[in-house]
Formats: structure tokens, C-alpha cells, sequence
């Protein structure tokens, strides 16, 4: 039975097209919106709803595939067809993982699904265990970053479409990689959004900073999100679901949203008997979301921590506009590293109020998703600049080292392991005139008032903004690149050797630093129980005395340990700690 939620709708028909040709027929009111139908769909076959007494084509709200564009029909595609190959697969738990963020058409130069399946190995030498997709729901248009989508349960087709997301996860599973979709559902593209014509998607007259709110007073609505975030799970066998910044979800209703979702993933787990996980990013500095159900929390698996972000940004770049302005402080990266929010409670400059709130102890560290650069952070400023576009080697080394030792759930961005070259732009690839003209215009405006060069902003629809953004995977193996890479790779193997590294206890956790003594001596020394991580981002030597311990890693040849006292030059970080043999 084919079924369609369209309350608007005094009548709706469904239209197919086959090699027969077109055929409407009258969908039957089932009561509470619902349209039914008994007409048969094959593989392949297109289809779609015409809405009242009118003749214009609309895509199905829950098509899974789109092969001609969000304006035109849906295509039948049963997923279950799909011969898979990882029954063997059992999971991953986030706990002790590396999550690796990409997007799927600025990952490889082909920008699809299986192109980047060619890359995986790459991903698991790197010591990957989580593959972090930005969205892949279809949208209008040929490329952008995947938040403007319009059918959430249709696979773009530039990227291959939904038998081609299939084949990926499947082949990531066999690589021993779990898979994280990103999923929004805060808010809808602008072009194609056809929902408002079949129900209540959106609350009228609110918004948020994307576009208009998506109303959860509504049962079909939310279980049009619930069945969405289940679909992506049990259909196409993915591993989590980040989901796109859930302050925007407005919900109130008894039960919110958030907790719904995952009161239904962990049934679905314990269902299928692997580790499904959701990972919200949010600003609100609030643990509810992570806090279990038993303590009032909503339950989710883990949350992103933009705090840990800004206060490492600010300490190796002197960066203090904005929101970096709060993360100034001497103590910003230590209470990050030992107290998860940098905001707990605290004062926020840029928000002008007390913002956040602190973290019970009890709650494992690896809830907290830590990074020092995503696609946001480089994607939203001006030019879309990475760090390597402006640090020398010595800091991004550092940064990589503070990446990889920190407390959190550690995430990468594409090609960060190697300190790509390639920008990381805003693009767009709107068909309309007017969209596309306003969204360039939006864009400058905002950096304007930021502070920024406008002459910086490039173009969003200029394909070449895009184009540029794509990784140059032939210059991982040279130079620095290749240096850093091996670091990278280094660092992941003494994480998952290391039990310290991975420990989930807030108590294991402890920061020294010497900023507020002396500005040049800018040094910090971070605490994973007997492990300490040295960072030395002053203008002079920095020594410490570790008596019997060893350099596990260090990032610099010109880094020693003389006579029990370490000697670390400015640029340049080491880990120290007891031998791996010895008692703990």
C-alpha cells in the first residue's frame, strides 16, 4: 500500500509513469490526513501526488529516490533488495573511537558515494573508526553542503543514489568502519520544499537562523522524523545519526523530540543487537541531552563540544573576535580539557548573559565530541580557510597532538591529517536566479558586519567555489603533508594502545599552565591520569621535570629528556608517561 500524509488536501491522486505510460489514480482518505492506495509500484517505476483539482506533479514527502531532481517524480526503490554482504557486522561503540567528518561531493574529485568508497583504506590506516557523512538528502541543484535539503529520505542523486549510499556502508563495514549520517531536521531548503502543500511541516510566523521552524505539535510530523532517523538505521544499516543543531528544534510537547528519537534507536538496537548512536550538536551547553533517561536527560549517546573547538583555536591562532573573544582566557583550553564547557555557567561576551551548565562528574568524557576543526569552523569563516592555510607546521602538529589526546570523542575533517592546502568554501548551486543572487549577497552581508573583507567571500555560486574545495589527495604523500600524516597516524595508534587516552573518567583529568605568569612562556601541560601532554606555544624552551617517565611521542627530534627533566622548544608538544610495561 502506498500512503501520503496531505491533511490540505480535499483530493489527492497518485500519478505513475511506466513504460505503459501515465496513469492517475484516486488515492482513498484513510482519517487523520492519511491518503492510501493499493496501486502496485515496480523498481524504477515514477510516481508521484497531484494535490486537489490541480495538475502539478509533487515529489512523494518520503521517496527514497529523486533521479531527475527534487521538481520532478519520485522513483520506487525498495531497499530491501539490496544484496548485503556485513551480516558478520556487529557495531562499533563510540567509546574509544576517531570520527572522521567528510562530504561526500568534496571528498574525492569524482564527489561520489563510490569513489570515496576507494578511499576507505586510507581512512583505516589512519585509525578511523567512525565515518562522519555530511548530509546526502536531496536538495535542488547540482552541489552544496547538504543542509538545504527538501526530501529527507532520498539519497542525492549526484552522489549515486540510495543503491549507491547502500554500497558504501556496506563496504565500509567490511573496512571494520562504522557509519554517522548526519541528519537536519530543524529546518528545510529553500527551493523544493513542497511539504507546507501536503500538512502542517512548518509553525507559521517562526524561524530560526535557517529557515522556517519545523512544528512538532504534530504526531504525523514528528513520526515523520522518528521513521526518517529509523530508516537511515535499519534500511541502510548506519551506525549513528549526528544530528544538526537541535537548540533550533522547538518542542512543547510533554516528551521532547530528542528523547522520542532515542527511546526509538535503542529499542531498534537491542532490536538488532548492535550499537546505534546519536550525537546532537548543539550550543546550549546543557548535559540533558547526554544525561540517561533515569536522570531527566534526553538519553542521546553524545553531543559535539564547540567549546573545546574555540578554546584550542584561540590558543594556537591569537584569534579573539567573536565568540573567540570569551576563549582569550588564560584558562580557557585547561577547564575545556579537565571540565568539558568552557561555559558552565559562565558569562558569555558574545551571547551577553550566562550561558551553559556544568557537567556531572559521573558522566563518561567520551560523550563529548572534541575537535579542532569541522566543517563549520573552516566552511563559515570568510574565505573557508583551514589552519594549515595560516600556522606554520610546528602548530599544526600541536594540533594535532591536542586533537588526539583529548578527553572527548576525537573528530577530523577531511584531509586536516595532512594539513590540506584546499580550502573549505560556503557553495551553493541554486537553479533559481534570485536564490542564487540573494544567497551571495547574504553572504557578504554577514561577514560584513562580522568585520570581514568582502573582497574575502567568494562567490557561493560560482562552480569554482566548489571546485576548489575539493581535496588534492596527491600532495598527502609529500613534504609536511606527508610528515603530518604520519603524525596523525602515530597518534592514533598510541590512543588506541594507551588505556590512559581512552579512560572515561572526568577524574582522571588534570591542567597546569603558565599564560598568566608570562604571556612568552606560553606552555600547557594537560593530564590523562599518569600520562601527561606537553605543549610548549611560548617563545622560549619549556622544562619539566618527569622524572622516570618516557617520551611516548613527541613532535619535534629536538625535544629531550635530560637527567629527568623534559626540555620542550616553542612549537612543539610531547606525551610523557610511565613505559607500557610498567605498573599502574
Amino acid at each position: 500500500m502506498i500512503e501520503v500524509w496531505a491533511p490540505r488536501a480535499e483530493r489527492v491522486r497518485l500519478r505513475r509513469t511506466d513504460a505503459a505510460g501515465t496513469v492517475d489514480v484516486e488515492m482513498t482518505s484513510g482519517g487523520g490526513g492519511w491518503w492510501q492506495s493499493d496501486l502496485a509500484l515496480a523498481d524504477g517505476d515514477e510516481y508521484g501526488f497531484v494535490l486537489g483539482d490541480g495538475d502539478e506533479l509533487r515529489a512523494d514527502p518520503r521517496s527514497r529516490r529523486q533521479p531527475r531532481g527534487v521538481h520532478e517524480p519520485s522513483a520506487w526503490y525498495d531497499p530491501s533488495a539490496f544484496r548485503w554482504t556485513d551480516d558478520a557486522w556487529t557495531g562499533r561503540q563510540l567509546a574509544g573511537g576517531l570520527i572522521y567528518e567528510l562530504h561526500i561531493g568534496t571528498f574525492t574529485p569524482e564527489g561520489t558515494l563510490d569513489s570515496a568508497i576507494e578511499r576507505l583504506p586510507h581512512l583505516v590506516r589512519l585509525g578511523v573508526t567512525h565515518v562522519e557523512l555530511l548530509p546526502v538528502n536531496a536538495f535542488n541543484g547540482e552541489w552544496n553542503w547538504g543542509y538545504d535539503g527538501v526530501l529527507w529520505y532520498a539519497v542525492h542523486e549526484a552522489y549515486g543514489g540510495p543503491a549507491a549510499y547502500q554500497r558504501f556502508v556496506d563496504a565500509a563495514h567490511a573496512a571494520g568502519l562504522a557509519v554517522v549520517q548526519d541528519v537536519v531536521y530543524n529546518h528545510l531548503g529553500p527551493s523544493g520544499n513542497h511539504l507546507p502543500e501536503f500538512g502542517p511541516y512548518l509553525r507559521e510566523g517562526s524561524r530560526n537562523t535557517w529557515g522556517d521552524t519545523i512544528d512538532l505539535d504534530h504526531a504525523a510530523v514528528r513520526a515523520y522524523i522518528v521513521q526518517n532517523a529509523l530508516m537511515w538505521l535499519r534500511d541502510y544499516r548506519v551506525d549513528g545519526l549526528r544530528l544538526d543543531a537541535v537548540h533550533a528544534l522547538k518542542d512543547g510537547q510533554p516528551v521532547h523530540i530528542l528523547q522520542e528519537l532515542a527511546e526509538a534507536v535503542d529499542a531498534l538496537s537491542a532490536h538488532e543487537r548492535r550499537p546505534l548512536t546519536l550525537i546532537a550538536e548543539s550550543d546550549m551547553n546543557d548535559p540533558m541531552l547526554i544525561l540517561p533517561r533515569e536522570a531527566d536527560g534526553y538519553g542521546l549517546g553524545a553531543q559535539w563540544s564547540d567549546d573545546y573547538h574555540h578554546a584550542l583555536h584561540v590558543a594556537l591562532t591569537g584569534e579573539t573576535a567573536g565568540y573567540y573573544a570569551d576563549f582569550a582566557a588564560d584558562d580557557a583550553l585547561t577547564k575545556t580539557w579537565t571540565r568539558g564547557f568552557f561555559h558552565d555557567g559562565t558569562y558569555s561576551s558574545f551571547r551577553s548573559r550566562d550561558h551553559g551548565l556544568p557537567i556531572p562528574p559521573d558522566v563518561p568524557v567520551w560523550r563529548l565530541v572534541t575537535f579542532a576543526q569541522d566543517h563549520d569552523q573552516i566552511g563559515n569563516r570568510a574565505a573557508g580557510d583551514r589552519l594549515s592555510a595560516s600556522l606554520p607546521f610546528g602548530r599544526l602538529a600541536v594540533a594535532a597532538v591536542l586533537t588526539l589526546t583529548a578527553p572527548g570523542t576525537p573528530m577530523l575533517f577531511q584531509g586536516e591529517e595532512w594539513g590540506a592546502s584546499t580550502p573549505w568554501q560556503f557553495f551553493t548551486s541554486h537553479p533559481e536566479e534570485w536564490l542564487g543572487e540573494a544567497t551571495a549577497k547574504g553572504r557578504i552581508a554577514e561577514f560584513e558586519r562580522m568585520g570581514w573583507d568582502p573582497d574575502l567571500v567568494p562567490d557561493p555560486q560560482d562552480p569554482e567555489t566548489f571546485h576548489r574545495s575539493k581535496l588534492q589527495w596527491d600532495e598527502a604523500g609529500t613534504g609536511d603533508h606527508a610528515r603530518l600524516l604520519e603524525l596523525y597516524r602515530a597518534l592514533a595508534e598510541l590512543r588506541r594502545t594507551r588505556p590512559e587516552l581512552t579512560d572515561p573518567s572526568f577524574a582522571s583529568l588534570w591542567a597546569w599552565t603558565d599564560a598568566a605568569d608570562d604571556p612568552s612562556r606560553r606552555a600547557f601541560v594537560l593530564g590523562r591520569g599518569p600520562l601527561s601532554v606537553v605543549v610548549n606555544l611560548g617563545e622560549r624552551p619549556f622544562e619539566r621535570a618527569v622524572g622516570a617517565d618516557e617520551v611516548l611521542l613527541a613532535t619535534d627530534p629536538a625535544i629531550s629528556v635530560v637527567e629527568g627533566v623534559l626540555v620542550v622548544p616553542p612549537e612543539a608538544a610531547a606525551v610523557v608517561g610511565p613505559p607500557a610495561t610498567s605498573e599502574r
